[in-house]
Protein backbone atom coordinates (compact mmCIF):
# COMPACT_ATOMS: atom_id res chain seq x y z
CA UNK A 1 0.00 0.00 0.00
CA UNK A 2 1.45 3.74 -1.08
CA UNK A 3 0.70 6.88 -0.40
CA UNK A 4 -2.62 6.85 -2.99
CA UNK A 5 -5.33 5.50 -1.59
CA UNK A 6 -5.89 2.21 -1.99
CA UNK A 7 -9.58 0.50 -1.44
CA UNK A 8 -9.43 -3.23 -0.54
CA UNK A 9 -13.07 -5.31 -0.55
CA UNK A 10 -12.91 -6.54 2.77
CA UNK A 11 -15.78 -7.64 5.27
CA UNK A 12 -15.47 -6.49 8.72
CA UNK A 13 -13.79 -8.55 11.50
CA UNK A 14 -15.81 -11.71 12.85
CA UNK A 15 -16.95 -11.59 16.16
CA UNK A 16 -14.49 -14.05 17.29
CA UNK A 17 -11.48 -11.31 15.88
CA UNK A 18 -12.59 -8.50 17.79
CA UNK A 19 -13.22 -10.52 21.27
CA UNK A 20 -9.31 -11.72 20.79
CA UNK A 21 -8.09 -7.92 20.46
CA UNK A 22 -10.29 -6.63 22.88
CA UNK A 23 -8.99 -9.85 25.31
CA UNK A 24 -5.81 -8.48 25.04
CA UNK A 25 -6.11 -5.20 25.11
CA UNK A 26 -8.13 -5.56 28.52
CA UNK A 27 -5.56 -7.86 29.86
CA UNK A 28 -2.59 -5.28 28.73
CA UNK A 29 -3.74 -2.20 29.84
CA UNK A 30 -4.06 -1.93 33.41
CA UNK A 31 -0.79 -3.46 33.70
CA UNK A 32 0.87 -0.54 31.96
CA UNK A 33 -0.58 1.90 34.08
CA UNK A 34 2.21 4.43 35.09
CA UNK A 35 4.30 3.69 32.32
CA UNK A 36 5.39 5.38 29.30
CA UNK A 37 4.06 2.89 26.87
CA UNK A 38 0.46 2.16 26.00
CA UNK A 39 -1.80 -0.89 24.56
CA UNK A 40 -4.20 0.09 21.81
CA UNK A 41 -6.69 -1.68 19.64
CA UNK A 42 -6.87 -1.68 16.16
CA UNK A 43 -8.36 2.14 15.55
CA UNK A 44 -4.76 3.92 15.90
CA UNK A 45 -2.48 4.08 12.54
CA UNK A 46 1.10 4.00 12.18
CA UNK A 47 2.74 5.86 8.92
CA UNK A 48 6.06 4.36 7.81
CA UNK A 49 8.55 5.38 4.85
CA UNK A 50 9.39 2.15 2.84
CA UNK A 51 12.75 2.15 1.29
CA UNK A 52 11.67 4.09 -1.57
CA UNK A 53 10.75 6.95 0.63
CA UNK A 54 7.11 6.12 -0.02
CA UNK A 55 4.46 6.85 2.89
CA UNK A 56 2.99 3.46 3.89
CA UNK A 57 0.06 3.78 6.45
CA UNK A 58 -0.90 0.36 8.75
CA UNK A 59 -3.57 -0.26 11.24
CA UNK A 60 -2.22 -3.10 13.50
CA UNK A 61 -5.09 -5.12 15.47
CA UNK A 62 -2.88 -4.35 18.78
CA UNK A 63 -0.29 -2.44 19.37
CA UNK A 64 2.03 -1.41 22.38
CA UNK A 65 3.61 1.22 21.73
CA UNK A 66 6.13 3.74 24.29
CA UNK A 67 6.77 6.26 21.60
CA UNK A 68 3.51 7.80 21.88
CA UNK A 69 4.59 11.86 21.92
CA UNK A 70 5.75 10.88 18.16
CA UNK A 71 2.49 11.85 16.69
CA UNK A 72 0.59 13.85 13.94
CA UNK A 73 -3.26 14.36 14.19
CA UNK A 74 -4.30 10.52 14.78
CA UNK A 75 -0.90 8.76 13.35
CA UNK A 76 1.98 7.48 15.10
CA UNK A 77 5.26 8.53 12.85
CA UNK A 78 7.12 5.90 15.07
CA UNK A 79 7.38 2.24 15.45
CA UNK A 80 5.58 0.62 18.46
CA UNK A 81 7.52 -1.61 19.87
CA UNK A 82 4.96 -4.70 19.97
CA UNK A 83 2.55 -5.56 17.21
CA UNK A 84 -0.48 -8.04 16.77
CA UNK A 85 -2.31 -9.51 13.85
CA UNK A 86 -5.15 -11.81 14.11
CA UNK A 87 -5.67 -13.42 11.37
CA UNK A 88 -9.04 -13.13 8.59
CA UNK A 89 -9.57 -15.19 5.68
CA UNK A 90 -9.30 -12.27 4.00
CA UNK A 91 -6.57 -10.48 5.80
CA UNK A 92 -3.93 -13.83 6.17
CA UNK A 93 -1.76 -13.08 3.22
CA UNK A 94 -1.36 -9.85 3.89
CA UNK A 95 -0.84 -10.01 7.19
CA UNK A 96 1.92 -13.10 6.78
CA UNK A 97 3.11 -11.37 3.59
CA UNK A 98 3.75 -7.50 3.08
CA UNK A 99 2.66 -6.61 6.33
CA UNK A 100 5.23 -8.73 8.50
CA UNK A 101 7.83 -6.83 5.82
CA UNK A 102 6.79 -3.39 6.52
CA UNK A 103 7.00 -4.31 10.16
CA UNK A 104 10.02 -6.17 9.79
CA UNK A 105 11.57 -3.24 8.25
CA UNK A 106 10.78 -0.13 10.82
CA UNK A 107 12.19 -2.57 13.66
CA UNK A 108 9.17 -3.48 15.47
CA UNK A 109 10.77 -5.70 18.26
CA UNK A 110 8.24 -8.54 18.59
CA UNK A 111 5.30 -9.88 16.27
CA UNK A 112 2.65 -11.74 17.06
CA UNK A 113 0.42 -13.65 14.28
CA UNK A 114 -3.10 -14.61 16.34
CA UNK A 115 -5.41 -17.62 14.62
CA UNK A 116 -8.57 -18.00 16.88
CA UNK A 117 -9.80 -20.35 14.57
CA UNK A 118 -7.19 -23.02 15.25
CA UNK A 119 -5.99 -20.55 19.07
CA UNK A 120 -2.47 -20.83 18.33
CA UNK A 121 -0.34 -17.94 18.33
CA UNK A 122 3.00 -17.25 16.34
CA UNK A 123 5.47 -15.08 18.49
CA UNK A 124 8.13 -13.68 16.21
CA UNK A 125 11.13 -11.75 17.69
CA UNK A 126 13.28 -9.07 15.69
CA UNK A 127 17.00 -9.90 15.35
CA UNK A 128 19.36 -8.85 12.79
CA UNK A 129 21.44 -11.02 9.78
CA UNK A 130 24.23 -8.74 8.93
CA UNK A 131 22.79 -5.77 9.96
CA UNK A 132 19.26 -6.77 8.26
CA UNK A 133 16.62 -6.72 10.57
CA UNK A 134 14.80 -10.62 10.31
CA UNK A 135 11.98 -12.07 12.12
CA UNK A 136 12.74 -15.36 13.66
CA UNK A 137 9.75 -17.40 14.68
CA UNK A 138 10.62 -17.92 18.67
CA UNK A 139 7.17 -20.61 19.04
CA UNK A 140 3.75 -21.32 18.21
CA UNK A 141 1.61 -21.34 21.05
CA UNK A 142 -1.28 -23.72 20.98
CA UNK A 143 -3.10 -25.54 24.19
CA UNK A 144 -0.47 -27.74 24.55
CA UNK A 145 2.45 -25.75 25.47
CA UNK A 146 0.16 -22.25 26.40
CA UNK A 147 1.98 -21.61 29.70
CA UNK A 148 4.75 -20.37 27.48
CA UNK A 149 2.99 -17.41 26.29
CA UNK A 150 4.22 -14.51 26.87
CA UNK A 151 5.58 -10.88 25.70
CA UNK A 152 9.21 -11.21 24.94
CA UNK A 153 9.68 -7.63 25.05
CA UNK A 154 7.67 -6.76 28.37
CA UNK A 155 8.49 -9.22 30.79
CA UNK A 156 6.49 -8.15 33.64
CA UNK A 157 3.47 -8.02 31.15
CA UNK A 158 0.93 -11.16 31.89
CA UNK A 159 -1.57 -12.89 29.34
CA UNK A 160 -2.47 -16.01 29.78
CA UNK A 161 -3.66 -18.60 26.37
CA UNK A 162 -7.20 -18.54 28.31
CA UNK A 163 -7.54 -14.70 29.01
CA UNK A 164 -6.20 -14.30 25.30
CA UNK A 165 -9.01 -16.56 23.80
CA UNK A 166 -12.07 -16.01 26.55
CA UNK A 167 -15.21 -16.39 24.88
CA UNK A 168 -13.84 -17.98 21.49
CA UNK A 169 -16.11 -20.85 21.23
Amino acid sequence: MDSNLKIMDMAGASPEHSTVVVNFVSAIRKQLRNSTCFVYSDNVQYKFHDEEGKLQTVIPDASINCRVKSRRGNSFIDSPRFVMEVLSPSTEKYDRGDKMDLYRKQEIEEYWIVDWRSRSVEIYELDYEEDEPKYYLWDTITESNKEKLKIIHFPNIKITWEELFEEIE
